[in-house]
């Protein structure tokens, strides 16, 4: 088996990606590799031109970003323990293209992500980020699906 120096692990902190953070950590600590932990805030639909009193976009956009790093802070609290060699990212995006960026631009070996598993009409609507990633991506891919 290849040597894995960096391994790109991409979360939206469901409970799919929390199964398949597991194997991600486990081939880091096999490895030695360093873990790249990279969310991607979904770029959220502009609504400047509508009228909501209550919030503007920037507040949003920023509100976002700071739930988002909270999720962040905790997932690492909850999930790595004993294993430094990480680094975490929040980027805004499109979630396939920014992890596919992110895994080339720090070099990774290997992309880790988890499945949800969707189907039918809810798969041709929303289609799958994961699936993307296998498509387009240079850098191996691991999916892990979670057992339902």
């Amino acid at each position: 088996m290849k040597d894995f120096r960096t391994i790109l692990y991409a979360t939206d902190f469901s409970e799919s990606s929390d199964y398949a953070f597991e194997s991600a950590l486990s081939l880091a600590k096999k490895f030695g590799a360093r873990l790249l932990i990279l969310h991607v805030i979904n770029e959220p639909v502009d609504l400047r031109g509508f009228y909501v009193t209550h919030i503007s976009f920037e507040k949003l956009e920023e509100e976002i970003e700071e739930g988002a790093r909270k999720l962040m802070e905790k997932f690492c609290r909850t999930h790595i323990k004993d294993y430094d060699n990480y680094e975490t990212f929040i980027v805004p995006g499109i979630p396939y293209d920014e992890i596919i960026k992110n895994a080339a631009e720090n070099s990774a070996d290997l992309i880790v992500l988890g499945t949800h598993g969707r189907t039918g009409l809810d798969h041709v609507l929303f289609g799958s980020t994961a699936e993307k990633v296998v498509r387009k991506s240079p850098v191996a891919v691991m999916t892990i699906r979670i057992n339902e």
